[in-house]
């Protein structure tokens, strides 16, 4: 019992969650960049190449020969890998960059002097009445 108390205090901590949280997003956020390199960016970028499909690019090593299938470097899904690593990387970077100038604006903003308590407000007021007491 001790050990699923311990794994359930670590579970529900708020950075693990954030960070579970975090890797969902990120993975969609892939999966939807993978398919707008792979079905937005590269069919032009190919026409304007000169007709080229990035997802037939390979070196062949060894053709095909009866039931075994060919050996190929696949260098145009390379290609797409590279370009979606970019724009992930891309994204990223202005994320954390924003999120950094939000966090130096809050720690820029000064923050309010705390309200005087209640003992220094009464010795404060002692003092004012013995000062007008000498003056008197």
């Amino acid at each position: 019992m001790k050990l699923l108390s311990e794994f359930k205090t670590f579970a529900m901590r708020g950075n693990v969650v954030d960070m579970a949280v975090g890797i969902i997003i990120g993975a969609a956020f892939g999966k939807v960049v993978s398919s707008f390199v792979n079905n937005i960016v590269m069919p032009p970028l190919g026409v304007l190449i000169g007709g080229v499909n990035f997802n037939e690019l390979s070196i062949v090593l060894k053709e095909a020969e009866g039931e075994a299938a060919e050996v190929a470097i696949g260098y145009g899904l390379f290609i797409q890998s590279v370009v979606d690593f970019i724009i992930i990387a891309a994204a990223i970077f202005v994320a954390v960059r924003v999120m950094n100038s939000l966090k130096k604006k809050e720690e820029a903003a000064p923050a309010a002097p705390p309200a005087p308590s209640k003992e220094e407000v009464l010795l404060s007021e002692i003092r004012d009445l013995l000062k007008d007491q000498k003056q008197a």
